[in-house]
């Protein structure tokens, strides 16, 4: 069962990749870009062409790390010469370079969230309809096979009317008070904390897997929390406040009436990076955890109990790229598939799912929660 697209035959070139930050992000996509050829020869080529980042040392080891041609400390000189604009930089950076890549008519890529503020997200997704060219957003979790196998089930039905949905996005690196302040822990570099880091990720899965079956999130009652008030600054005696929250919950409400809860937190202590979801139906549900990202439980019309699918047969979505049946694959191989859905639809000329347009979407669901919190009431999109 595959929900993926099909891209058609790619024709003959190699795209110039520019890329903008070379950290947590830019090793993961300069990783998958270097697993395509392997295994999935009908994407197109790339060539890595230009490496951009402000540290001129940390840049030049990173381009040789990553195996980059070049190295620019200034995006501006290169948005319109690439064929392709990777903007995986921190939040606060993400709205200038890639308006001005797409202005310059360059398809572009970026890390969620779209922006540190629905405003700069609503700019970034006008410019991307103004320019005609693939904008993607980088909501990696759609392109987890299991997570695909699982939309399948819902659009074909099997699960009947949807009731419920549940996701959580638990991790616990900052339980520890001491652990040094970061630009996450800043208002406006981040926009938000939890809520934008993993919340972000679990809007776009409710949204992924139910806009056919339920519709767009309509309603929502949030409740934001900062456990640490301020953190130390690494190498240094100071310390700076933490202006973003450690943990947010909210309740939601979809077109169709079906109802569901999302929380999300960077202080559950024990969980590395737990992101779960649920979906109750009435004939049927799933559950799923990323930290068994290879399977999916199935309950379906008649099931005592939930079966274990082990979401690794050839038949599966992406899965005939890999391995043989039951060797599973892990965390950065959804970072290859989403890199070859992008690239497929930059050689093919057509738009890309998900879309700057779903991450303005899930910036509003983000927004709306932020604002139950401030006013204390149920909000409205």
């Amino acid at each position: 069962m595959s929900v993926i697209s099909a891209p058609s035959e790619q024709p003959a070139m190699t795209l110039d990749i520019g890329m903008l930050g070379y950290r947590f992000m830019g090793k993961a996509h300069a990783n998958a870009l270097d697993r395509l050829p392997m295994f999935f020869p009908e994407a197109p080529a790339v060539n890595k062409d230009v490496l951009v980042g402000r540290d001129e040392d940390a840049l030049a080891d990173a381009a040789d790390q990553f195996d980059f041609d070049r190295t620019a400390t200034d995006w501006r000189a290169i948005v319109d010469e690439v064929d392709v604009f990777y903007n995986l930089g921190p939040n606060h950076v993400h709205a200038e370079p890639s308006i001005a890549a797409l202005e310059a008519g360059t398809p572009t890529f970026c890390e969620k969230p779209l922006a540190p503020t629905l405003d700069t997200a609503e700019e970034m997704a006008e410019a991307a309809a103004d320019a005609d060219v693939p904008a993607g957003a980088a909501f990696n979790y759609r392109f987890v096979p299991a997570i695909q196998y699982a939309k399948g089930l819902i659009d074909d039905g099997v699960l009947g009317e949807i009731h419920h949905f549940r996701g959580q996005y638990l991790q616990d690196w900052l339980v520890d008070p001491e652990a040094p302040w970061s630009w996450r822990n800043d208002e406006e570099m981040a926009g938000s904390g939890a809520l934008g880091d993993l919340g972000s990720h679990t809007v776009d899965l409710a949204r992924f897997l139910l806009g056919d079956a339920a519709g767009e999130i309509t309603d929502v009652s949030g409740h934001l929390r900062t456990f640490t008030e301020e953190r130390p600054v690494e190498g240094s005696d100071e310390t700076r406040p933490v202006t973003v929250d450690d943990a947010y919950s909210a309740q939601i409400v979809f077109d169709s009436g079906a109802m569901g809860t999302l929380e999300a937190s960077r202080v559950a202590n024990g969980h590395k990076n737990a992101h779960t979801i649920e979906i109750e139906g009435s004939k049927g549900a799933v559950k799923f955890d990323l930290e068994r990202l290879n399977e999916l439980q199935v309950l379906t019309e008649g099931d005592r109990g939930f079966q274990q699918v082990l979401v690794t047969d050839e038949d599966d979505p992406y899965v005939d790229h890999w391995w043989p049946p039951g060797h599973v694959i892990g965390w950065e191989h959804t970072f290859v598939h989403e890199n070859y859905e992008f690239l497929s639809a930059v050689a093919d000329g057509r738009q890309q799912e998900p879309s700057f347009a779903d991450g303005l979407a899930a910036q509003r669901v983000l927004d709306a929660i932020e604002q139950s919190d401030d006013r204390g009431e149920r909000v409205s999109l």
